[in-house]
């Protein structure tokens, strides 16, 4: 069971996760992991992924590319 302290830590990852895909408006995935692999489990990277592109914020290409869609000047560029 997750307490309300798990919630919030897990929100504020996924907040942070979607911060960086922002301000570098596209990044491999796994080498966003790989900077992170050390502080967070694979389940909770993957996690964090999918709910930021279930909130449309960011979408996963096919070359497992990390590209900002969301708000604030939409960073797309190729697929």
């Amino acid at each position: 069971m997750s307490t309300k302290a798990d919630v919030v830590a897990a929100m504020s990852v996924t907040v942070a996760i979607g911060e960086a895909i922002r301000e570098l408006g596209q990044v491999p995935s796994g080498q966003l992991y790989a900077q992170l692999m050390s502080k967070l489990s694979f389940e909770a990277y993957s996690g964090a992924i999918e709910v930021l592109q279930r909130a449309n914020l960011i979408k996963q290409t096919t070359s497992f590319m990390l590209v900002w869609i969301g708000p604030e000047g939409r960073r797309e560029s190729g697929s």
